[in-house]
């Protein structure tokens, strides 16, 4: 099979054609990348795990990135699991004249909701239907992204699938409320932004993308498969920070492992029990294991996708996936093969799917 270029932007002409700086990031980055026009699509991240059990995701989108053919139709997503167990999924949609972001820097508005921040500070207000959200997130590990944070698809790099981790890891104090009752909390978080010019289906067939703390340390993790005509070229993507220094953030040390394989009943997906990174840098390595407790979802895609598309969809055969875990993060450093580190704690990750399942060897 003659595959198509597929790689991560680290070269000096990438640095110079973007307009940024290898290692520093600067607060416009965080700002609107697409204003939300026909062919792009953009959105901006945020996770947390919360002292009182709760775990809680909150996402500005300008569009529903299965759709972005259609111009600015800007949606909030809320994803909030009880401390009791009990999980609540809510997708607000708004009419394009609701929304507005800046591109100096992030600050993002639809409707009365807000996501608003510098590189180290957020404030998050949002609410769709019964879920309410109050946040604020203060950065403990400086903005960061692998390399450019442009991964480039075609012989001319003329699609783009681009991430940014504006806060690998911050301080979070919340206020949700479900219904009428209201609850207060603290915890940690996390904030990302991503953006494109072509549909992800067409780019990327999977990915398992983490991230999570135990003890000093602050992890990233990502590996991205590409699509078949890219000959699902892999990009590893790792950032391992200690006392909020990063220590470990090239992909091209990375090996990545997937066990435990097993096929996901509600998805039809194979999905991994354990997935591994191994970063080896002279005597010194990091493994980081992410180990499966339970899902908190898993959903097909198309359930997502409305109208004609979703008839088109069924017709081509897509059956793209989601699915979300929570389980133990543990991370090791090890020194001339010897073990001298060693931290454990709980984590969330995801994996998701857009392309078709791989048979065999293709």
């Amino acid at each position: 099979m003659n595959a198509t270029p597929a790689r991560l932007g680290a070269t000096a002409e990438d640095y110079e054609r973007i307009g940024i700086s290898p290692g520093e990031v600067a607060p416009w980055e965080d700002g609107t990348r697409t204003g939300g026009d026909a062919g792009t699509y953009e959105w901006w991240y945020f996770d947390a795990h919360l002292d009182d059990g709760a775990k809680l995701v909150v996402v500005f989108s300008t569009k529903n990135f299965t759709d972005i053919a259609k111009p600015l139709a800007p949606t909030i997503r809320i994803d909030l699991d009880l401390p009791d167990g009990t999980s609540h999924h809510r997708i607000g949609k708004f009419a394009p004249e609701e929304f507005s972001a800046s591109r100096e820097r992030c600050d993002v508005r639809i409707g009365g909701n807000v996501f608003s921040g510098d590189l180290h500070s957020y404030q998050i207000v949002a609410e769709v239907e019964d879920i309410a959200v109050e946040i604020t997130l203060v950065g403990d590990v400086p903005a960061w992204r692998p390399a450019t944070g442009h991964m480039y698809y075609g012989a001319r790099d003329e699609h783009e699938f681009d991430w940014l981790p504006a806060v690998p890891q911050g301080k979070v104090e919340a206020t949700y409320r479900v219904g009428g009752v209201s609850a207060e909390t603290s915890g940690v978080g996390y904030h990302d932004h991503n953006w494109g010019n072509a549909p992800m289906t067409s780019l990327v067939n999977n990915w398992y993308w983490a991230r999570g703390q135990a003890g000093p340390y602050c992890v990233i993790a990502s590996y991205v498969t590409a699509e078949r005509k890219y000959g699902y070229a892999e990009i590893p993507i790792f950032m391992l920070a200690e006392n909020g220094k990063v220590v470990a953030d090239d992909g091209a040390k990375v090996t990545f492992e997937r066990l435990g394989a097993y096929t996901d009943t509600a998805t039809g997906k194979p999905v991994a029990n354990l997935t591994r990174y191994t970063y080896t840098d002279g005597d010194d390595s990091y493994v980081v294991t992410f180990t499966r407790h339970r899902d908190l979802t898993a959903n097909k895609l198309i359930d997502e996708i409305e109208g004609p598309k979703k008839l088109a969809a069924r017709i081509v055969g897509f059956d793209g996936a989601y699915l979300r875990f929570t389980g133990e993060l543990r991370i090791e450093h090890h020194h001339a093969g010897v073990l001298v580190d060693s931290h454990a704690d709980a984590a969330i990750w995801e994996l998701m799917y857009l392309g078709k399942t791989r048979t065999g060897r293709e």
